[in-house]
């Protein structure tokens, strides 16, 4: 699909972009933080026990991802095995230096932009990167100017390990934060169009108007306060219908998200690539793009699959397959 593709399906299935990545890495860091939410602090060796699980997890994401870098260019697995990496020695701070650290991530992207041109060994065709399998490159890519590079992407993980922090027991919590994000979201997307409407200078509008890369401020809080909407919704909803049983089928395809994340990159591109007629290359930007009627059609049915397969295997494991993987590598 083409990012201009101004047709309502075109630019309902666009709104996804970036938003969905913030929430899935806000999500991971929820989950790190809940994992280890009843360790007691006076406990070293428990806390270097867990401390130890979670690196051990974060070089399993990471040699995955690398493998799948060879077939899908825009991997994110092993970015989020660098912000695992990271986080496993932020576990037990206070929260409020879950924030400063989100800050200052993206503090550091902002100045690296004055040091390191941010299409650096971009070929912005076919958006190949030319030196990714260098020592130089490699590092560049991972920390800088890579699809989602440690600085400034982990900061939603850090957010979300803030926000796993939280007692969400408590509807004050729960309003406050939604407040905080629909704020935020109301008043960077009012200063896009502010922006489209007075006409700024070039550099100016594509700083403001930029989505996913590269990920300038106003991208960060757009969809960080996207994800803190969407979020505090769904704690609201799992607190409420608890028992809905089409939210527990959610909760068990959320519970192998790694493996249809690997299975969507794989099965699933072939499959596209077959029911389209196209050649997949792993690159973006490569041939004529789908259209968004295709997309949607393809990318509801295999939602659906991945739903009913979670359902199906979770009857006889507590795990998905590549998630029992990793418990075993890590503990």
């Amino acid at each position: 699909m083409s990012l201009q593709d101004t047709s309502f399906l075109g630019q309902f299935l666009y709104l996804f972009t970036g938003n969905s990545t913030a929430i899935f890495i806000m999500c991971a860091g929820m989950g790190v933080s809940l994992m280890t939410y009843n360790v007691n602090n006076n406990l070293l060796e428990e806390k270097e026990k867990f401390k130890s699980i979670i690196l051990k997890r974060s070089w399993f994401l990471f040699a995955i991802g690398l493998l799948l870098y060879n077939w899908w260019a825009g991997d994110i697995l092993h970015f989020y095995g660098g912000y695992m990496h990271i986080a496993a020695f932020m576990l037990f701070v206070q929260k409020r230096y879950l924030l400063i650290g989100a800050v200052s991530t993206i503090l550091i992207f902002h100045i690296l932009l004055f040091i390191i041109p941010i299409f650096t060994s971009w070929d912005l065709t076919t958006f190949k990167y030319a030196d990714f399998w260098t020592i130089k490159g490699f590092l560049r890519n991972t920390f800088y100017n890579g699809w989602n590079s440690i600085f400034p992407w982990i900061a939603y993980f850090l957010l979300g390990m803030w926000l796993g922090r939280l007692n969400w027991r408590n509807k004050k919590v729960k309003k406050t934060v939604f407040l905080i994000g629909l704020t935020l979201f109301l008043l960077f997307e009012r200063l896009r169009q502010y922006a489209l409407y007075k006409q700024f200078k070039r550099n100016i509008l594509d700083y403001i108007m930029y989505d996913y890369f590269p990920p300038y401020l106003p991208f960060m809080i757009i969809t960080a306060s996207f994800g803190l909407l969407v979020i505090t919704i769904c704690i609201w909803l799992g607190d409420k219908f608890s028992h809905n049983t089409p939210l527990q089928w959610l909760a068990e395809t959320g519970k192998m998200t790694l493996t249809h994340y690997v299975v969507h990159l794989t099965i699933g591109m072939i499959t596209f690539q077959s029911l389209t007629g196209k050649k997949y290359t792993g690159f973006l930007q490569s041939g004529m793009p789908s259209s968004p009627a295709h997309i949607f059609a393809f990318s509801s049915l295999f939602f659906l699959v991945s739903v009913a397969f979670s359902v199906l295997w979770s009857r006889k494991f507590r795990r998905g397959p590549l998630e029992n993987l990793m418990r075993k590598f890590s503990g």
